[in-house]
């Protein structure tokens, strides 16, 4: 069984709208309390609280705040739940401190089990009902449909959407061919076959529009200390944000066509393994390529790259096939010649591969994308680490039932030898 994430966009009515924008502003304040929860207990008193400490105090804080009883226990957790995640992430990987949400930047809530909502659908459009609200209309289409676990409620442009993971057993179709991918900015993809996909750049065709509508409003601008936004800033902002959005829904149509192009004619597929947030970092201070560094990084996120390797990635082990990732730094595919293994070092100006050794010539993104293919063959399945149906848990209080029953273990431990 696989869990896939579908979204649906929610309808509901003028009194609904209003109820729905309350209760994410409760759970957004309760977010902040979280944070600053911890933040004084460790700076006043020097205790570290953890999620189990803040989750068995909402019964007393839903006493002292009776507006919060209509929410729900299981989607109140989950909010505390990301303010752990939040603080997990600060201290494993220095991501940043928590900050508090503002409203206009806290999207919605999430339950994270099946209490306090109930969808009526087959997957083509239905109703949403959560408890203590009511039921709402959705439309919205599945290609796979199972048994609903988790549902978060976003609210995003203006418009609210229902996110639903369910369990379901994907079947797509696949061909018997295999392939050899190269990802790139030149060319968005190169095949083995010499078979190129140009870069559509969906960014830089709404670049204009952008930064027009950004010259609209020269007024004050929010985000400073004490500075509250004109209302011509925000209606640019609006306006900004909507167009961002719909170069983000055309990037992921065109993800989606590819992707399914791609699994629906070969089983293995077979591309370089990529650290695409080395390759997208800032330019370092002072450097004298720094607006060079800048565009190249725009157009690496303008293609997409790390979606568009999971959507394949994902499409492919749910057909029943094979994706492998080559190790770039040991194989070395953009400067190897795939016809003699020869390598050479090349700069990024030269797009044209033309061996030395043995006169073998064609588009360097294609010659990448035969090594990785001529790698994958070489190998065999069975001692590679290959990527294979996997069920995610997207949003699901599975990790946290993990950790209760290992505190639970170490408790009756500590129970034992105190009393031995």
């Amino acid at each position: 069984m696989a869990t896939k994430r579908i979204t649906f966009r929610l309808y509901p009515n003028k009194e609904q709208n209003e109820k729905l924008h309350y209760w994410r502003r409760l759970h957004k304040d309760l977010y902040n309390a979280c944070v600053v929860n911890r933040k004084t207990q460790y700076k006043k008193f020097g205790k570290s609280i953890n999620y189990f400490d803040q989750q068995n105090s909402l019964p007393e804080f839903k006493k002292d705040w009776p507006e919060y009883k209509d929410l729900g226990s299981h989607a109140l957790q989950a909010t505390v739940k990301r303010v752990d995640f939040a603080f997990q992430r600060f201290f494993k990987i220095k991501s940043g401190y928590p900050k508090l949400k503002s409203s206009r930047r806290y999207k919605g809530w999430t339950y994270p089990d099946k209490a306090g909502w109930k969808i009526d659908s087959n997957g083509h459009h239905g109703k949403l009902t959560l408890s203590n609200f009511g039921t709402i209309k959705m439309r919205g289409k599945a290609r796979d449909w199972g048994t609903p676990n988790t549902c978060t409620i976003i609210f995003k442009q203006g418009k609210w959407y229902a996110s639903v993971t369910v369990s379901c057993d994907p079947k797509r179709e696949t061909g018997k061919e295999a392939c050899g991918i190269d990802f790139g900015t030149h060319h968005a993809l190169a095949f083995d076959d010499g078979t190129v996909i140009d870069n559509p750049r969906f960014l830089k065709q709404s670049q204009d529009k952008i930064n027009k509508t950004a010259k609209k409003s020269r007024k004050k601008r929010a985000g400073k200390k004490g500075v509250k936004g004109s209302r011509r800033w925000k209606k640019a902002v609006r306006k900004i944000g909507k167009i961002q959005s719909l170069v983000g829904r055309q990037r992921q149509n065109w993800h989606h066509q590819v992707s399914t192009q791609i699994v629906s004619c070969n089983s293995l597929v077979a591309t370089e393994k990529l650290n695409l947030k080395g390759m997208t970092k800032k330019a370092k201070r002072g450097s004298k390529r720094k607006r060079q560094k800048t565009g190249l990084n725009r157009s690496i996120l303008d293609v997409g790259i790390g979606n568009l390797k999971s959507l394949i990635k994902s499409k492919v082990t749910e057909a029943g096939g094979f994706y492998i990732e080559v190790p770039t730094r040991k194989v070395k595919p953009s400067q190897t010649c795939p016809n003699c293994g020869h390598q050479k070092k090349k700069t990024l100006a030269e797009r044209q591969h033309n061996c030395e050794k043995c006169l073998y010539s064609c588009d360097r993104d294609v010659a990448s994308a035969q090594v990785c293919l001529n790698w994958a063959r070489g190998q065999e399945l069975s001692s590679l680490d290959v990527e294979s149906p996997s069920s995610t848990l997207c949003g699901s209080m599975r990790q946290l039932g993990a950790k209760k029953h290992n505190n639970a273990k170490k408790r009756q431990k500590h129970l034992a030898q105190q009393s031995g």
